[in-house]
């Protein structure tokens, strides 16, 4: 019996990670591109973009056109496993040091 890779494939970061980290390595990034790097959809980019911003974890400037992102990187992650450490922290594991500048 062959099995569907796709089924099997699991990550250790949820989508809110996933456009966090993206929007961290690129702050013009458009929520278009993070959808396609991430998997979903341009809405739910959208939502989760919004849910971060509400929640303090990104703040948006207008920049033109597009948006800037800053990373709030001092507010503690959110689950209680992990709530001890920072997005900061996050970040160091995931995001080359050049780009770390750009966290908060």
């Amino acid at each position: 019996m062959i099995k569907d890779m796709a089924a099997e494939r699991w990550t250790f970061l949820t989508n809110y990670g996933h456009v966090l980290l993206c929007i961290a390595s690129d702050p013009l990034i458009r929520l278009r591109d993070v959808a396609d790097k991430v998997g979903i959809t341009e809405r739910a980019a959208q939502r989760i973009v919004a849910d971060l911003i509400e929640a303090g974890y990104l703040e948006s400037n207008k920049q033109g056109r597009r948006n800037q992102y800053i990373v709030n990187g001092s507010l503690p992650l959110r689950h209680p496993i992990e709530e001890q450490n920072r997005v900061a922290a996050l970040l160091a594991l995931t995001q080359p040091p050049k780009l770390r500048s750009r966290v908060k």
